[in-house]
């Protein structure tokens, strides 16, 4: 979190792609809120996301930043491929890109328009010739008020809903992100490591996190989206919780999901480690979930669709005499994150048993093969996944288990 991870080239692959995209919908301008895209397009990795960014990306020449001023250091030193406007805080960012959008902006230093009297379009536009401009509707960066007062101030403005243009491009991953992804791996088996070592009858939970935090820092890390999830048996039910002011007890599970995260990429991982000792029906269905992982792993190939891969892991679940247990998914894409979360946004691309979205090569994926509360046992795993040329690639490296500690 404080350099551009990519160079040139990479950028601009990404920047042609998106236009392509663009042009396919007849669009003139594309304003992009999503942290995760805009990091995509740009290398700006910061905590500022937390207040609006539009990224207006035209069909041709200079993209523009807009966001506060303040953040004018960070962007400067990161962006080379942007143009910045920045805000005081005695206005919004949608105060600022009306105005940039109204009028003749030209780039400072630059000797060409960016973009050319949008005003003068605007006011003698027809149907036939109005300005097309796509927005992201359902980014986590788009709020209620941000979008109406761009809506109020642009009313001639045709607008189009392109939330998931960008993200699709993002699934496939380039070979410069797929090495972020391995780094990444790195980072959580490490992180995991040092949790799993801390793991004991007695152990506080949070002298646990705190090894595991300071060995994800040491291995390379930088601040993950969210997590480490590190928590006792008992509160398992309570998801995208974390870790309390107990200790941890004999004869029960600590569930573990992490990732690691290098250059905003992400590489989850999950685990439950048994203290003491695990019951037989659990050490059973752990050899159920390991080879329902497996099944995932072989079905991840070109051209298959997510409900096929869900498939595979349907039918080892069903042979072991659990056809009455049905998950919302087996896993889901990955990648790039920001806080709140490694999803990489506000929505989970879900391997699901209805989703016809196709599995390509350069694809990456936080596989879990989840077996919890069937009645028969419980266990619980999951690993970062990319399909690379040679197939379905494991990245992390963490023991399967069953771990007893």
């Amino acid at each position: 979190m404080f350099d551009n991870p990519f160079n040139d080239t990479e950028l601009s692959g990404r920047l042609a792609a998106v236009r392509g995209e663009m042009a396919a919908r007849q669009l003139d301008m594309a304003l992009l809120s999503t942290p995760e895209n805009i990091f995509y397009l740009t290398g700006l990795d910061h905590w500022g996301y937390f207040a609006p960014h539009l990224l207006m990306v035209p069909i041709e020449g200079e993209m523009i930043l807009v966001t506060r001023q303040m953040e004018r250091v960070s962007i400067e030193k990161q962006v080379r491929n942007a143009l910045f406007q920045g805000h005081g805080d005695h206005e919004t960012a949608a105060d600022l890109a009306v105005r940039v959008l109204k009028d003749s902006f030209v780039a400072r230093d630059r000797s060409r328009a960016v973009l050319e009297t949008v005003v003068e379009q605007i006011e003698e536009q027809t149907d036939e010739g109005a300005i097309r401009i796509g927005i992201e509707t359902w980014s986590s960066g788009h709020s209620y008020g941000f979008g109406n007062a761009l809506r109020e101030s642009l009313d001639t403005v045709e607008w189009v809903d392109v939330t998931d243009m960008v993200d699709r491009l993002r699934l496939v991953k380039s070979p410069a992100e797929q090495a972020l992804m391995r780094k990444a791996a790195a980072v959580s088996d490490a992180a995991a490591a040092a949790a799993i070592a801390m793991i004991a009858e007695g152990a506080a939970e949070r002298d646990v996190v705190a090894e595991c935090h300071a060995a994800m820092i040491r291995a390379g890390g930088e601040a993950p989206g969210f997590g480490p999830f590190i928590r006792p048996g008992p509160r398992l039910g309570e998801e995208h919780a974390t870790w309390g002011n107990d200790t941890y007890r004999r004869d029960e599970p600590v569930f573990i999901e992490l990732s690691g995260c290098v250059s905003r990429y992400h590489a989850p991982l999950g685990r439950l480690v048994h203290v003491g000792a695990i019951r037989d029906e659990d050490a059973r269905m752990a050899e159920t979930a390991m080879a329902a992982f497996r099944a995932v792993i072989a079905a991840l190939r070109p051209g298959a669709r997510a409900r096929d891969v869900y498939a595979a892991w349907q039918a080892v679940a069903d042979d072991a005499g659990l056809a009455h247990y049905r998950r919302h998914h087996c896993g889901y894409c990955v990648g790039i994150g920001f806080p709140p979360s490694w999803t990489g946004g506000n929505r989970v691309t879900g391997l699901r048993h209805d989703s016809d979205l196709e599995i390509r090569e350069g694809m990456s994926f936080h596989i879990l093969s989840w077996l919890m509360g069937t009645g028969k046992g419980d266990f619980f795993l999951s690993n970062a996944v990319l399909l690379s040329p040679d197939g379905a690639e494991v990245l992390t490296r963490t023991p399967n288990g069953p771990t007893i500690r």
